[in-house]
Protein backbone atom coordinates (compact mmCIF):
# COMPACT_ATOMS: atom_id res chain seq x y z
CA UNK A 1 0.00 0.00 0.00
CA UNK A 2 1.38 3.38 -0.89
CA UNK A 3 1.76 6.31 1.19
CA UNK A 4 0.92 9.80 0.74
CA UNK A 5 2.50 12.74 2.31
CA UNK A 6 -0.28 15.81 3.08
CA UNK A 7 1.44 19.35 3.66
CA UNK A 8 -0.15 22.43 3.76
CA UNK A 9 0.69 26.02 4.11
CA UNK A 10 -2.58 26.73 6.73
CA UNK A 11 -0.45 24.69 9.35
CA UNK A 12 3.37 25.27 10.65
CA UNK A 13 5.91 23.62 8.24
CA UNK A 14 7.46 20.84 10.53
CA UNK A 15 10.87 21.92 12.59
CA UNK A 16 11.94 18.45 12.45
CA UNK A 17 12.32 15.29 10.72
CA UNK A 18 8.72 14.25 9.88
CA UNK A 19 5.88 15.40 7.66
CA UNK A 20 2.50 17.28 8.94
CA UNK A 21 0.72 14.20 8.26
CA UNK A 22 1.02 10.61 6.50
CA UNK A 23 -1.99 8.85 4.53
CA UNK A 24 -2.24 5.51 4.28
CA UNK A 25 -5.03 4.34 2.77
CA UNK A 26 -8.57 5.65 4.46
CA UNK A 27 -6.28 6.30 7.66
CA UNK A 28 -4.18 9.61 8.12
CA UNK A 29 -1.19 10.22 10.91
CA UNK A 30 -1.80 13.71 11.85
CA UNK A 31 1.92 14.65 13.36
CA UNK A 32 2.40 16.82 16.76
CA UNK A 33 1.12 20.29 16.48
CA UNK A 34 1.99 22.66 18.82
CA UNK A 35 1.38 26.46 19.05
CA UNK A 36 2.89 27.54 16.19
CA UNK A 37 1.11 30.32 14.46
CA UNK A 38 2.12 28.74 10.58
CA UNK A 39 2.52 32.53 8.88
CA UNK A 40 5.48 33.32 11.23
CA UNK A 41 6.37 29.87 12.95
CA UNK A 42 6.80 31.77 16.11
CA UNK A 43 4.93 30.45 19.37
CA UNK A 44 1.50 32.40 19.55
CA UNK A 45 1.27 34.85 22.96
CA UNK A 46 -0.96 34.07 25.47
CA UNK A 47 -1.81 32.17 28.08
CA UNK A 48 -2.65 28.38 27.65
CA UNK A 49 -5.91 28.64 26.56
CA UNK A 50 -4.44 30.64 23.09
CA UNK A 51 -1.96 27.87 22.71
CA UNK A 52 -4.77 24.86 22.57
CA UNK A 53 -6.65 26.81 20.17
CA UNK A 54 -3.35 27.43 17.77
CA UNK A 55 -3.05 23.36 18.38
CA UNK A 56 -6.39 22.68 16.85
CA UNK A 57 -6.75 25.17 14.42
CA UNK A 58 -3.49 23.41 12.82
CA UNK A 59 -4.48 20.09 13.31
CA UNK A 60 -7.72 21.47 11.96
CA UNK A 61 -5.41 22.54 8.97
CA UNK A 62 -3.84 19.54 8.38
CA UNK A 63 -6.95 17.56 8.77
CA UNK A 64 -8.79 19.33 5.93
CA UNK A 65 -5.45 19.08 3.54
CA UNK A 66 -6.02 16.02 3.76
CA UNK A 67 -9.43 15.88 3.04
CA UNK A 68 -10.83 15.05 5.97
CA UNK A 69 -12.33 16.99 9.51
CA UNK A 70 -12.41 16.68 13.19
CA UNK A 71 -15.49 14.50 13.10
CA UNK A 72 -13.13 11.85 11.26
CA UNK A 73 -10.38 11.90 14.04
CA UNK A 74 -10.64 8.73 15.85
CA UNK A 75 -7.58 9.01 18.05
CA UNK A 76 -6.16 12.12 19.55
CA UNK A 77 -3.56 12.09 21.58
CA UNK A 78 -2.60 15.48 24.06
CA UNK A 79 1.03 15.94 25.83
CA UNK A 80 0.69 18.78 28.67
CA UNK A 81 3.29 20.15 30.98
CA UNK A 82 0.80 21.19 33.56
CA UNK A 83 -2.01 18.19 33.67
CA UNK A 84 -3.85 21.60 35.88
CA UNK A 85 -4.79 22.79 32.48
CA UNK A 86 -6.82 19.46 31.85
CA UNK A 87 -10.25 21.25 32.17
CA UNK A 88 -9.08 24.08 30.25
CA UNK A 89 -8.30 21.10 26.95
CA UNK A 90 -11.85 19.43 27.89
CA UNK A 91 -13.31 22.54 27.57
CA UNK A 92 -11.58 24.39 24.43
CA UNK A 93 -12.26 20.99 22.92
CA UNK A 94 -15.84 20.65 23.15
CA UNK A 95 -15.42 24.12 20.82
CA UNK A 96 -14.03 22.24 17.75
CA UNK A 97 -15.13 18.79 18.53
CA UNK A 98 -18.85 17.53 19.03
CA UNK A 99 -20.22 13.75 19.92
CA UNK A 100 -19.75 11.00 19.68
CA UNK A 101 -15.65 12.22 21.00
CA UNK A 102 -12.38 10.74 19.32
CA UNK A 103 -10.78 8.21 21.99
CA UNK A 104 -7.85 10.20 23.95
CA UNK A 105 -4.82 10.66 25.67
CA UNK A 106 -3.83 13.04 27.85
CA UNK A 107 -0.39 12.79 29.23
CA UNK A 108 1.72 14.92 31.44
CA UNK A 109 5.37 15.38 29.94
CA UNK A 110 8.22 17.48 31.13
CA UNK A 111 9.07 19.54 28.59
CA UNK A 112 7.96 20.34 24.82
CA UNK A 113 9.14 21.75 21.86
CA UNK A 114 10.05 25.31 22.04
CA UNK A 115 8.47 25.57 25.76
CA UNK A 116 4.86 25.31 24.58
CA UNK A 117 2.54 24.00 27.09
CA UNK A 118 0.78 21.65 24.56
CA UNK A 119 0.97 19.64 21.82
CA UNK A 120 -1.31 16.98 19.97
CA UNK A 121 -1.55 14.49 17.94
CA UNK A 122 -3.93 12.09 16.00
CA UNK A 123 -5.20 9.71 13.79
CA UNK A 124 -8.40 10.31 11.22
CA UNK A 125 -10.01 7.33 9.57
CA UNK A 126 -11.70 9.11 5.89
CA UNK A 127 -14.78 8.08 4.41
CA UNK A 128 -14.97 6.05 1.75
Amino acid sequence: MSKEIISTPNAPQAIGTYSQAVKVGDTVYLSGQIALDPATMQVVEGDIAVQIRRVFDNLKAVAQAAGGDFSDIVKLNIFLTDLGNFATVNEIMAEYFSQPYPARAAVGVASLPRGVGVEMDGVMVLAN
